[in-house]
């Protein structure tokens, strides 16, 4: 039987998202994966890692394993025996309330400075190391998993040469968006427009005033109202657009953009004075060593004092120049504005829910940021101060398309997990651990041979998919949904992801020989000879057994063509754990975060 294209496989996930039943066009992939696995043998894994946190109370579980196991596929990097077991025990609200009061993991600035202190000279890759590090073993996963939301949000991408080249300055960065997730947003808008990596990467930083044919510089000033804030077009709270005379209404002008340009002037790098040579980065006076980590600071001299006139404000002519003062007045501006809520709402939906929330959805959520307060009547956090984001995420979380497990059913509801989301479950799920402690699968930006996508290495400030994306010709635009990872999923991806994850179910991911990161497949070792049990099993780890009784049909098909010897059963037994969990991971069922 000749295999299926990868067309015919992406064909397949769109339908998984805009039809109730999920029917499944892969066994031609599948027949022909079969053979090499079958074939295939490998070691065992390491010994499970738990991160969980044992309390003296009796266990009584209070969800069920699969609306534990479908929560943790949004509110973290992916569930695990533990993970499941702490949701079960606390429930979704006291889950939450304990990730909240979680300290920050270990910060991934500290990790890079430990390379530089062996004496090594830190690249990408070791930015790249502690980012999945945190993702496969840190306890506080919800901050880790909305840090990495953030960052397709507000980004900042290594693949700019510029930015690439300060590793520390990207740790730090990606430190303060997990500092700042669980704070407010006006306060993360102040960080991000300071820290110098954004100032690199949006041309902010050494922004100087007007002098002849010189104008500040537009493009900070743009992205801000355009992908951090406010968007392109008025909002209803709902996040339906405002129409006036049949069309949308546009939230900000050119003039807007000439305007806020002007605040974004006479920012640069930190240190202990305001010299003009520190403002452009000269070696005299000696650069601050921590100037790549540290706030931009202000260089009066270099500010604009024009009148600057954005968004309904004007800030007038300045007889001495203010830059601080101008900020702050352009970030109050900005993030009162009543798009914010609606806009940034609606993104933390898709990047941890749904890609299709409902006008409804996004009106709840946008009220927690709006109010500050998300309340059940019987449960509540935040702090009453609009941009509050504990309320913003509890609301993202716990909303009743959320939690409804019957959504799973409902044509147009899910996303698909983007590549580093399905290797970080993976990681997860069978609690991979680093030989090194490091972590080091490296840089997986290959569409032919690895996942086609990997964290802060975004092609652009647009991040690897637009909010709004719309596959060209296909039952998801006649459907008026959007499917944004469909941007990254083509006939290259889907077969390149197919083979790299076909590998490293077996053989384990990273540098290094034997690699780095083995699973541990011990449980489901034990029951491999009950083919039921173990797709059972692999169900409930990476599909929350949402998985359809056809991919079911076909692993179970798949696991009962290994024999096991009683004689030497290892190696069936490892094949048919490999084939169990390998067709679970090219699953549409999986594919497709329901």
């Amino acid at each position: 039987m000749p295999a299926a294209s990868g067309s015919e496989h992406a064909d397949t996930v769109e339908r998984s998202l805009t039809r109730q039943s999920k029917p499944i066009r892969w066994r031609g992939t599948l027949a022909t994966t079969v053979t090499a696995l079958v074939l295939a043998a490998c070691g065992g894994g390491a010994e499970e890692i738990s991160t969980s946190v044992e309390p003296e109370e009796p266990f009584v579980a209070l969800t069920t394993e699969e609306e534990a196991s479908r929560f943790l596929a949004q509110a973290s990097f992916g569930s695990n025996d533990s993970s499941i077991r702490d949701v079960q025990r606390y429930d979704y609200h006291g889950w939450l309330q304990r990730q909240f009061a979680m300290q920050q993991s270990n910060a991934h600035q500290a990790y890079v400075n430990g390379v530089s202190a062996t004496g090594a000279n830190p690249n990408q890759s070791h930015v790249l190391h502690t980012f999945w590090k945190q993702a496969a073993t840190a306890p506080d996963q919800l901050r880790q998993k909305v840090a990495f939301a953030l960052s397709q949000i507000l980004v900042i991408s290594m693949r700019d040469s510029a930015v690439g080249g300060y590793e520390r300055g990207v740790a730090s960065y990606l430190d303060m968006l997990g500092r700042e997730a669980f704070g407010n947003y006006r306060e993360l808008l102040e960080q991000v427009t300071l820290h110098p990596m954004m100032g690199i990467y949006l041309s902010h930083l050494r922004n100087q005033k007007p002098s002849g044919n010189r104008v500040p510089d537009q493009n900070y000033a743009r992205e801000m109202m355009q992908l951090f804030s406010i968007g392109l077009y008025e909002l209803n709270q709902d996040g339906t657009p405002v129409i006036v005379s049949g069309a949308p209404v546009e939230t900000y002008t050119n003039d807007d953009i000439i305007g806020l340009s002007h605040v974004f002037t006479g920012f640069s790098w930190a240190g202990p004075d305001k010299q003009n040579g520190r403002f452009h980065g000269y070696s005299n006076p000696p650069r601050d060593p921590n100037r790549d980590v540290l706030p931009m600071q202000s260089y009066p001299q270099f500010h604009s004092t024009d009148e600057k006139k954005f968004l309904g404000t004007v800030i007038p002519e300045q007889s001495v120049p203010d830059p601080d003062g101008s900020l702050q007045i352009a970030l109050d501006t900005i993030f009162n504005h009543p798009n914010v809520g609606p806009f940034i709402g609606r993104q933390l939906i898709q990047r941890l829910v749904t890609s299709n929330p409902s006008p409804d959805y996004v009106a709840r959520v946008a009220q927690a940021l709006n109010t500050g307060i998300y309340d059940t009547g019987s449960w509540h956090t935040g702090s009453g101060q609009r941009g509050d984001m504990r309320a913003t995420i509890a609301a993202v979380l716990l909303d009743t398309e959320a939690r409804d497990i019957s959504m799973v059913a409902q044509p147009g509801f899910g996303k698909v997990r983007e590549p580093v989301l399905r290797l970080a479950a993976w990681m997860r799920a069978f609690k991979a651990p680093s030989a090194s402690g490091n972590y080091l699968p490296g840089n997986t930006d290959s569409t032919t041979s690895s996942l086609g996508q990997s964290a802060l290495r975004s092609p652009s400030v647009f991040n690897f998919y637009r909010p709004g994306y719309v596959p060209p010709n296909t039952s998801i635009a006649a459907a008026n949904l959007v499917a944004p990872e469909f941007q990254i999923l083509h006939e290259t991806s889907v077969v390149g992801y197919s083979n790299f994850m076909r590998s490293i179910v077996r053989s384990g991911v990273g540098s290094n020989s034997p690699r780095d990161i083995q699973p541990n497949y011990s449980k489901e070792l034990v029951i491999a000879e009950d083919p039921d049990a173990l797709i059972d099993r692999v169900d409930l780890l990476l599909t929350y057994r949402t998985m359809s009784d056809e991919t079911k049909g076909l692993i179970r098909d798949a696991v009962e063509s290994v024999s096991i010897n009683p004689v030497m059963p290892t190696n069936g037994r490892e094949r048919r754990v490999h084939l169990a969990v390998f067709f679970a991971l090219s699953s549409p069922d999986f594919i497709v975060q329901k």
